[in-house]
């Protein structure tokens, strides 16, 4: 069978002359519904579009400054990943957990928090190691200045640079699928100062475990943190909430 990798004329290389036989590159250029996607996900996951809001094309393309084909294929994405509900002839809609879909969300995400940060604990590099520090004494300034937006996106980085720490693209995989489910509800739980400063804490003993390579300690840590943060969920729901 014909190989169907290109081939180089070396002597043309070799004495500076332009192979032709290798075509330049173009250069990658991102959809714009990719960057409609990731602006509508950044606001579900802030609020700004709560649980079973309606999503208004018109309203959404003018802030947007886009005009309905990108912001529907964007939809399309978010469908995908089960953050919005698409329904026939009437729009689409932030989708809306039950009480019983937060509990299972928490479990799985505990699950796999654990197994990051056990692996991350004995696959890390220095590189690893130096990113993920740096991002904890960000997320402490954002705590010093009471910022919980920034604060929120520090930490979600922060799990996230541990996930990929851990060097398992599946694990990877899994991780985003659920985490993206229960980062609004992450950053909904405003915490009361006694309870915030605990979770920065928890965060100092994570770093602790993963600088110590101690896997046992760092999937506890990481579990342990998650557990809170669920009875933070749990507390932060409305009564309207609890019964959907």
């Amino acid at each position: 069978m014909q190989s169907s990798e290109l081939t180089v004329d070396v002597s043309a290389v070799m004495s500076g002359a332009p192979a032709a036989s290798v075509p330049a590159r173009p250069i990658a250029r991102r959809a714009l519904h990719e960057e409609v996607a990731d602006r509508l996900r950044e606001w579900i996951t802030e609020g700004r579009l709560a649980p079973g809001a309606r999503l208004n094309e018109r309203v959404l393309c003018t802030e947007l400054e886009v005009s309905r084909t990108p912001l529907r294929e964007a939809f399309k994405v978010l469908a995908a990943e089960r953050l919005i509900e698409l329904h026939p002839n009437r729009g689409a809609t932030v989708a809306m957990l039950s009480i019983d879909d937060v509990r299972h969300l928490f479990e799985l995400m505990s699950a796999l928090e654990g197994l990051s940060g056990e692996l991350a604990a004995l696959r890390h590099t220095a590189d690893d190691l130096r990113e993920i520090r740096a991002l904890h004494y960000e997320m402490l300034a954002a705590h010093a200045r009471a910022d919980l937006p920034a604060y929120y996106r520090l930490n979600r980085a922060i799990h996230r640079a541990i996930n990929r720490s851990a060097r398992n693209p599946m694990l990877a995989e899994a991780y985003d699928s659920v985490n993206l489910r229960i980062q609004n509800l992450r950053f909904r739980s405003n915490f009361k100062a006694e309870k915030w400063d605990a979770a920065v804490a928890e965060h100092q003993a994570m770093l602790e475990a993963l600088t110590a390579r101690d896997p046992a300690r760092l999937r506890q840590q990481l579990e342990l943190h998650l557990q809170h943060k669920f009875q933070a969920v749990l507390a932060g729901l409305t009564p309207q909430d609890r019964s959907s």
